[in-house]
């Protein structure tokens, strides 16, 4: 069993150094070894090229060092490799601290304040209570489920959309097409936390957003191509929206000069939401090579006609 490394070279040196503690019988190797390409079983990469794919003639899984998996191309990967998700508690501890920031931030109008004290304005705002904010939640998945966790003690009416039905305690939970035209009205504050499919690209579009009451803000913390930039844009000056936080963005890095670097009711991160932790990766990563070596599920594990 050998594992070929091909990410970032100081993270690599950590996991060879917990995989020989931890997992001497499991060969670890990367770019920088010459090693035979038709010894490795598994490769954990960010986004492997077709090349390298072709190159392995014996791999039988295919693991993301992060959480998502739509920077492979699917089509570069044999029928029957495997593919994986990272799945690690630094993920979900990042998201949910991350979420929680930025519902607080637009709860409390944050956006405002941040606006008066650039004009040096003194401006209170009446406090909503948070039993009379809306939150939801699109996409029901380990993080959504763990930030949905994190806010219900604050008191938010919770609500969360899927493409397949749920059923979470203290949160209304809406399902497919009828239930997403259910789920979108009951929410003051939108977050993404969708995987990036072909059905879910483009999902926060005109359509989708001005069906959210007048006045609704959006996080976004699922992927940049979920967002339409010129709807968002329009529905912010139009006053429909009142504002987005946003964490992901298409293209990354955004170029100099696109207008969300400016705009007033946007409060804009670079993809750091959630970051994994490289001992609690490579640990979960070892797990489930064990899982597999013993025939049983993996963590994570991809269905790829769904892409998640």
């Amino acid at each position: 069993m050998t594992l070929l490394y091909t990410s970032d070279p100081a993270r690599g040196r950590i996991w060879r150094a917990i995989f020989a503690e931890d997992a001497a019988d499991i060969g670890f190797v990367d770019p920088s070894q010459s090693y035979d390409p038709a010894a490795i079983r598994y490769l954990a990469a960010w986004a492997p090229s077709a090349e390298l794919i072709a190159s392995l003639p014996n791999l039988e899984v295919l693991f993301s060092i992060g959480a998502g998996i739509d920077q492979f191309d699917m089509d570069a990967l044999p029928p029957h490799v495997r593919v994986v998700r990272m799945i690690e508690p630094g993920i979900a501890a990042g998201m949910v601290e991350y979420a929680t920031m930025a519902v607080l931030a637009l709860h409390r109008n944050l956006i405002d304040y941040r606006e008066a004290q650039k004009e040096a304005r003194w401006a209170p705002i009446k406090l909503t209570p948070a039993g009379e904010r809306r939150i939801g939640v699109m996409g029901l998945g380990n993080l959504g489920r763990a930030v949905l966790q994190t806010l219900q003690p604050f008191g938010f009416a919770l609500s969360g959309w899927s493409r397949s039905a749920h059923a979470i305690n203290g949160v209304d939970c809406h399902a497919g097409e009828d239930g997403l035209k259910a789920f979108l009205p009951g929410c003051d504050i939108l977050i993404c936390l969708l995987p990036l499919t072909d059905e879910t690209r483009g999902i926060l579009c005109r359509n989708t957003l001005s069906q959210l009451p007048r006045g609704a803000a959006v996080i976004n913390v699922g992927r940049g191509a979920h967002l339409v930039k010129h709807d968002l844009l329009s529905l912010l000056d139009e006053g429909h929206l009142s504002g987005a936080v946003l964490d992901v963005t298409e293209p990354e890095p955004l170029p100099a000069g696109h207008p969300f670097w400016t705009h007033p009711r946007i409060m804009l991160t670079p993809h750091v939401a959630s970051m994994t932790r490289p001992d609690g990766a490579a640990r979960a990563l070892i797990a489930n090579i064990r899982r597999f070596a013993e025939g049983r599920p993996m963590d994570g594990e991809v269905a790829r006609d769904r892409g998640y």
